[in-house]
């Protein structure tokens, strides 16, 4: 009988495009996920993948609009406040977009607007700020759950749902892979958090350390996470070159990561026949 999978994608903004990669591994060794974790940008591929695209689905989307700056342009205007009372809510915030309306001028038709359509079990994080603590979200209304689990501190807005206050996923739990230990024989995880990285001796500006601490905070946690229990699976493409933003290098940064592909199906592969060797160890066990 063939072991079932389970995925968590991680958060790491525009290096989780590598995510992709991943989804087209998987297509190609014909293996369909029974259950998915996704934090930040991982929430967003998962939700893709959950709702049935394809890797080649979800590339070709991708490419379609991050390869070219002015659809970018076109469809960020779209997510402009749409009230000068919207604009001003809470004073004017330059430096924070609102996620929902971004999401909304972003994501594919084929994402639908509840988990329940999903053709696939969802669990999307996010981080409940004043009540200090992880909240998972995995049934209702999908797209403000991934809003708030994208919702980049000083970038995006916070989300309120359910009575809370919501920012990035990533914060509390930047690889899920936990969430989905029991779901599924075989666990694979994804970390895109990547790390600071010098680039041409330049002195990092204010917004790089910033952005850099939260990712050395973030592999702090996957540390332990680590010590505590691991995946069957754990791939990091090689993203540290690129920040957080980076979105509009796609094509350099989906060049630079396809070996991913190769060495997760490896992965797997060694996977399967371990938990094979295993069982097969065990059923001697019993006849003897």
């Amino acid at each position: 009988m063939s072991p079932t999978f389970g995925i968590a994608f991680g958060g790491g903004g525009a290096r989780g495009l590598a995510h992709i990669h991943v989804i087209e591994a998987l297509d190609e060794l014909g293996i369909r996920p029974v259950a998915i974790a996704g934090s930040s940008i991982g929430a967003i591929m998962g939700a893709g993948m959950a709702s049935g695209m394809t890797g080649r689905d979800i590339h070709d989307y991708a490419r379609s609009i991050l390869g070219r700056r002015a659809e970018v342009a076109s469809r960020m205007w779209r997510a402009r406040p749409g009230t000068i009372a919207e604009a001003m809510q809470s004073g004017i915030r330059v430096s924070q977009f609102n996620v929902e309306r971004i999401l909304k001028a972003f994501l594919p038709e084929a994402i639908p607007e509840t988990f329940a359509e999903l053709n696939i079990p969802l669990k999307v994080t996010a981080t409940d700020y004043f009540g200090h603590k992880l909240a998972v979200f995995d049934e209702g209304e999908l797209h403000s759950a991934l809003a708030a689990s994208a919702a980049i501190p000083a970038v995006f807005r916070p989300v309120t749902r359910d009575g809370r206050l919501l920012i990035d996923g990533g914060i509390y739990n930047p690889v899920p892979f936990d969430l989905i230990e029991n779901d599924a024989d075989i666990v694979i995880a994804v970390d895109v958090v990547g790390a600071p990285v010098e680039v041409d001796r330049k002195q990092p500006t204010s917004v790089d350390l910033m952005f850099g601490a939260t990712q050395l905070m973030m592999q702090s946690i996957i540390a332990n996470k680590l010590k505590q229990g691991r995946p069957d699976i754990l791939v990091r493409p090689t993203v540290s070159k690129y920040r957080v933003l980076d979105f509009l290098k796609i094509d350099a940064l989906m060049n630079e990561t396809v070996a991913i592909k190769d060495e997760l199906k490896r992965e797997i592969e060694a996977a399967v026949e371990l938990r094979s060797a295993k069982r097969k160890g065990k059923q001697r066990e019993g006849a003897g």
